[in-house]
């Protein structure tokens, strides 16, 4: 089991294990993210939403003009 610590305290083994282990990280979660079709419905009505115009903001007391 020392032997298995003693390779991470080397630089030249540390750096590409990490490497990976990010890389693995950042895939999985844009599989999360983009993987369901459901969610995936979801977040792409997301962007719209700061150019759609909001009724209740024209007429802040609800009275049409």
């Amino acid at each position: 089991m020392e032997e298995f610590f003693s390779w991470f305290t080397r630089m030249e083994n540390t750096k590409p294990f990490v490497l990976v282990l990010f890389f693995v990280t950042f895939v999985g979660i844009i599989l999360y993210v983009y993987g369901g079709t459901r969610r995936k419905q979801r977040l792409e009505s997301y962007k719209n939403i700061p150019l759609q115009d909001d009724a209740d903001d024209a007429n802040p007391k609800g009275t049409e003009q």
